[in-house]
């Protein structure tokens, strides 16, 4: 039987309908959290999601909001607390990977992306902190990624992002640990995942020889990156702050 070690927290999880925010929330359910399921468009998305959650024997509410929107954010956040009294764990999951060079990236495609993939973070952390600094308990966690520390050509939006997720977290750690909380930022590698080709173009090539070069010779699952964040946000992780966890099956070794 798994141990409920997150019985009685609440999770927030954005981009929760699908792939790694999925597996983190349904993690986290498992685990005995009551969770918040968010997406932007797909409401069927984030219902089954909400409604596997509620399977495994704790509650759940789904909420479409746009992470980008930082009113949007303190609404679904203010719901979060009206509903289960408390918001204790955050995951800032939300990701655009848009493959542009550098010089056709327009300045309306930087916006986005940074509004998206950073600033959401900043958000969702914004608005969840007080009311974890009241309860003197809480675990940031910023889904980051290699782009932030291996970088590729033609996504320099994303890379900015990711970096600048782990450098959020640190920020947070640093002026928020006397409250008990802790900010940390997680880096999946390759993992197997649904993606939009038009933004991952020959992807299935590169990744079987990434595979191949990996310790582990297999690519990551969702599941993976799910159980690291659960590692984080349970009192067992509570020592760790202002890290950057790499499960990345040993393709980078920092």
């Amino acid at each position: 039987m798994t141990r409920k070690m997150l019985a009685g927290r609440t999770a927030l999880v954005t981009g929760s309908g699908q792939n790694i925010g999925r597996a983190i929330a349904l993690s986290f359910a498992a685990a005995g959290a009551n969770v918040v399921i968010n997406g932007y468009s797909n409401r069927a998305a984030v219902e089954a999601v909400a409604a596997e959650a509620r399977e495994l024997g704790v509650e759940a509410m789904d909420v479409l909001a746009d992470v980008g929107d930082p009113a949007a954010v303190a609404d679904m956040v203010s719901r979060t607390v009206e509903k289960f009294g408390s918001v204790d764990i955050v995951v800032s999951n939300v990701s655009r990977r848009l493959h542009q060079p550098f010089l056709e990236i327009s300045i309306d495609d930087w916006r986005k992306v940074i509004e998206t993939n950073l600033s959401s973070a900043f958000y969702l952390a914004q608005a969840a902190i007080p009311h974890m600094q009241r309860n003197n308990w809480g675990r940031i966690i910023h889904i980051s990624g290699r782009d932030g520390f291996a970088p590729k050509k033609n996504r320099a939006h994303n890379v900015t992002c990711k970096a600048g997720t782990f450098a959020l977290a640190k920020a947070i750690a640093v002026e928020f640990g006397e409250f008990g909380i802790t900010a940390n930022a997680v880096a999946p590698g390759i993992v197997d995942t649904t993606r939009d080709p038009a933004n991952y173009p020959n992807a299935s090539v590169e990744y079987e020889e990434r595979r191949k070069a990996l310790p582990l010779r297999r690519l990551g699952r969702p599941e993976d990156i799910a159980d690291t964040c659960l590692f984080l946000a349970s009192e067992s992780g509570g020592y760790i702050t202002g890290q950057v966890l790499h499960a990345n099956g040993g393709e980078f070794m920092f």
